[in-house]
């Protein structure tokens, strides 16, 4: 999607602070940031661990909070547009996902601060349902199902929509989108 729209993109290492700082140095104006970093240990929570939590936190949210503190002058210079990839597990905790569902909620919550915060940045949330992805593969491996991608969003469609937000007119601000497989 990135090469079809002609935009640039720098793949880091959000639990890297060295990694976000150098991606953040060179940028002056920044159109759009979209983070789309996550990870989830499927179990339930009687099985999950500190660690998973602690890693799912880092990742998914306080990951995006510093790259987006790294990036703030540059976005603010461009009053630009944040994305969150977020999840259906960020509106309804999802059963066997319990650090990934409270991960994504605390990234909901950062989205809508910083909505509320910075008023000169469009921040939009968008919470599809299941999409085809290795991280989806595992999920239905732990739940002991058969993996069918038909049954998933594909990850073109979940990029199209967020294309289509980012190219929202100015005069609109979409604060939040759920996109679900049929």
């Amino acid at each position: 999607m990135a090469a079809r729209l002609g935009a640039t993109t720098w793949p880091l290492d959000l639990t890297d602070p060295a990694s976000i700082e150098a991606a953040a140095e060179p940028l002056a104006e920044l159109d759009v940031l979209v983070h789309n970093a996550g990870v989830a240990y499927p179990g339930r929570f009687d099985e999950s661990t500190p660690e998973q939590w602690r890693a799912s936190f880092e990742v998914n949210v306080t990951g995006a909070v510093a790259l987006t503190l790294a990036l703030l002058p540059a976005l603010r210079a461009a009053r630009g547009h944040v994305v969150f990839i977020n999840s259906g597990a960020g509106l309804n905790a999802s059963p066997g996902l319990a650090a990934y569902s409270a991960s994504k909620f605390a990234q909901r919550a950062f989205a809508d601060s910083l909505r509320a915060d910075v008023p000169e940045l469009r921040v939009t949330s968008v919470h599809p349902g299941r999409v085809d992805t290795e991280m989806q593969q595992d999920l239905v491996a732990y739940e002991g199902g058969e993996y069918n991608p038909e049954k998933f969003l594909r990850v073109e469609t979940v990029a199209g929509i967020v294309a289509q937000v980012i190219a929202t007119p100015p005069d609109a601000h979409t604060h939040q989108v759920v996109v679900r497989p049929r």
